[in-house]
């Protein structure tokens, strides 16, 4: 069967009370998103924020001289454009789809009407604010502290709890630049994974064939990032077709 988009496909307009979505909903913009697609710029005044349902999207950091690395994913967990709710309107990261897909648009007005109410949708978009952060700062030590081999581990979990199968499209160059090292480093990075029987990779689709494996091999930013996580956005409710964990 294939997939129907649906606000109700992120969590957290999921969680969010009848009444908020019932003035939210009706401005919901349902759009399409490809595969390295920019989403806004590093200091564009940003208009709309991005609730992704079955897509992920990529904060990356951009320096003067055009290379990059990311900061933190977003998935179905949350959203993109924290810079418009907490007041300074533009960023200096650079937001690129990650694994395309689809994601419901909201106008700033609707979202800073909701804010400034100080109800549910504002504690929520705190919770999830506290968790964001939480991942930046892990990945900034990550990237710093631990191997290729471990940041990989890392991405690669992140990415696959943010989607609805085992299977990521991305080819080794675009995860270079998530990673912001070289790419012959991720290239054997990679093929030490596939060889152990953890991934399989082949024309830039990336399938997890043992999980368990691929977490025992990552460093501990992961778990902390995953835990973090859970506790921050526990009232969030899984939609039924989440993607299960694997142990």
């Amino acid at each position: 069967m294939d997939y129907k988009p649906s606000p109700h496909d992120n969590l957290l307009l999921r969680a969010l009370p009848e009444a908020v979505r019932a003035r939210i909903d009706p401005h919901l913009v349902l759009q399409e998103i490809d595969l390295g697609a920019v989403i806004y710029e590093s200091g564009d005044v940003m208009s709309d924020v991005y609730f992704p349902t079955n897509s992920i999207i990529s904060l990356l950091y951009v320096m003067m001289d055009g290379r990059s690395a990311e900061i933190s994913v977003v998935g179905n967990e949350g959203l993109v454009g924290m810079a418009l709710f907490m007041g300074g309107g533009s960023t200096p990261s650079r937001g690129v789809v990650q694994s395309a897909g689809h994601a419901y648009r909201l106008k700033t007005r609707h979202l800073k009407g909701e804010w400034e109410q100080y109800g549910e949708f504002h504690h929520r978009l705190l919770r999830y604010t506290q968790s964001l952060i939480t991942q930046m700062a892990q990945t900034a030590a990550c990237n710093r502290h631990h191997t290729i081999d471990q940041q990989l581990c890392r991405w690669l979990l992140l990415s696959m709890d943010r989607l609805r199968g085992d299977t990521l499209n991305m080819t080794q160059e675009l995860i270079a630049n998530m990673l912001g090292v070289r790419r012959e480093g991720v290239t054997e990075a990679a093929s030490k994974l596939q060889r152990a029987g953890i991934i399989s990779y082949r024309r830039g689709e990336i399938r997890i064939l043992d999980r368990p494996e691929l977490e025992r091999r990552g460093c501990e930013c992961y778990a902390v990032v995953k835990a973090e996580t859970d506790r921050l956005l526990s009232e969030f409710t899984v939609p039924a077709h989440a993607n299960p964990r694997r142990h």
